[in-house]
């Protein structure tokens, strides 16, 4: 089985291909599958077979889609947070500190793979086995945690995710309804428009309760490859459409600010660490690959590409909506039929994104909660747990009702430890004992201590946020009225 994540995370849809294997299969069989199906399990993988590898162009195209997702949306409002300037740059910067931590990912678990004699090694074992090369007898005996850690910020990650997505469709369907009944042929002119008064956005997302449910019920992977070409192509189309729109009529941007406070820069780095966050994805993709060799070429040119279009999107996005600009943006969009098809078409995309994002929590949590009972209660468990999480994401989306701020706090919290903090110790721990130059140490310190800062601070400012916002608008959706 080959599993290729589209429109990411961290943070959008999986392309599920198929081909021999039983979908009963549980999640032992995760490491087959992209970056949002690491959950540690053991490193041989029967299922990862090289007699029908992916080619060059392939693999980009799989890298691509696996960057792409609802993060993209919310780096106009990033850029703001942290000047035109500094906004640009910093994309710009990231993008190539996160593309040296997939390779370096990449590097170590080649270098642990040939020392073990193992044909792949997933993110979780690549950690375990690091540990265990490592000079500390104290990190050695306890290197089993490193599995556990990355399995622990998989879900976290993959839970954050599909509260981005609650919160997203919310903020989006509710301004449709309210703008449907003046809603014109004409996309010109983007008039401000006086809202329909409807319901709470919080209600909207216990609206979508119900269909969430029967959604994650859906435990047949063939089932889920429907869902993931929907999101595809929706996400696509609304991307292109988006892109074409935001390109042109940019207003004077003399009057933007090049750098913008340092308050709310620890905002930007959660909401780009979040768009950036696909690092699982790289070692799926190069065991899948007919010549693996050409992987890390290939790997840096996806990223240029990735950083290219995002610093773009970032940039032009907060250039031509300017203080404007919302946590998203499509709900900048004019308020024309075509612009509210594109969010609609976002809607259903991120709509079946969510069932395959949740897939991956319930596939590391339920088998070991089945294999605690009796056969004859394996199913109702599983069911349970399917509803519980469902019903916690969607408390948590009510909890945390803007989605700049959700974006920034999954970023910051889980995005930043996965991208950032461990590939540069895990590369420490791997190569010490064989001999590794001062520079290379500092280096990978470096951007291990960045990540902890931009962890530390980003979930801070991200908190800090949150509170203040629910302390002036107690009931309010507050990602489309503030700003």
């Amino acid at each position: 089985m080959s599993v290729t994540k589209s429109a990411g995370a961290p943070q959008g849809a999986v392309t599920l291909k198929l081909d021999s294997m039983s979908t009963p299969e549980s999640a032992r069989k995760l490491q087959n599958k992209d970056s949002r199906f690491l959950d540690g399990s053991p490193s041989e993988s029967p299922g990862l077979e090289k007699t029908k590898g992916i080619t060059l162009f392939e693999t980009l195209v799989h890298l691509l889609k696996g960057n792409m997702g609802t993060g993209i949306l919310g780096l106009p409002l990033a850029v703001k947070n942290a000047g035109i300037l500094v906004g640009s740059l910093s994309l710009l910067l990231m993008g190539f500190i996160a593309g040296h931590c997939m390779l370096i990912l990449v590097r170590c678990a080649q270098h642990l793979c040939h020392r073990l004699n193992k044909p792949f090694l997933d993110y979780g074992d690549t950690v375990m086995h690091g540990l265990e090369a490592s000079p500390s007898t104290w990190l050695q005996n306890h290197a089993h945690w490193g599995r556990r850690i990355v399995s622990f910020f998989l879900i976290v990650t993959q839970l954050g995710f599909c509260c981005v997505y609650i919160v997203f469709l919310a903020d989006n369907l509710k301004q449709v309804a309210e703008a449907i009944n003046s809603t014109t042929n004409n996309c010109h002119n983007n008039e401000t428009v006086i809202p329909t008064p409807t319901m709470d956005s919080r209600l909207y997302m216990l609206s979508l309760l119900p269909f969430l449910v029967l959604l994650v019920f859906f435990r047949n992977l063939r089932v889920m490859t429907i869902f993931s070409m929907l999101a595809n192509i929706s996400m696509l189309v609304s991307l292109v459409i988006i892109a074409q729109y935001i390109a042109q009529g940019i207003p004077d941007p003399s009057q933007l600010p090049l750098v913008a406070s340092w308050k709310t820069y620890p905002l930007f780095f959660g909401t780009a660490i979040f768009s950036f966050e696909s690092i699982g994805v790289v070692l799926p993709l190069e065991n899948k690959m007919e010549d693996a060799h050409h992987f890390p070429v290939i790997l840096s040119l996806g990223i240029s590409i990735i950083t290219l279009l995002y610093t773009s999107i970032g940039a032009l996005g907060y250039l031509r909506f300017g203080d404007d600009i919302k946590a998203s943006i499509t709900l900048n969009m004019p308020n024309c039929w075509l612009f509210q098809s594109v969010k609609l078409l976002y809607v259903i995309g991120i709509l079946c994104t969510y069932a395959l994002q949740f897939y991956v929590p319930a596939e590391i949590i339920i088998p070991f909660a089945v294999s605690q009972v009796p056969k004859r209660w394996a199913l109702p468990l599983d069911l349970s747990i399917r509803f519980v999480l469902v019903c916690l994401t969607c408390i948590l989306a009510i909890l945390v009702p803007r989605l700049d701020l959700v974006l920034s706090l999954v970023g910051s919290v889980s995005s930043s430890a996965l991208a950032l903090i461990i590939p540069p110790l895990l590369e420490i721990s791997t190569y010490y004992s064989e001999g590794m130059s001062p520079l290379t140490i500092a280096k990978d310190a470096l951007i291990s201590i960045v990540g902890f800062v931009g962890f530390v601070a980003g979930t801070y400012q991200a908190l800090h946020e949150l509170i203040e916002s629910e302390d002036s608008l107690p009931f309010s959706n507050s990602t489309t009225f503030v700003q």
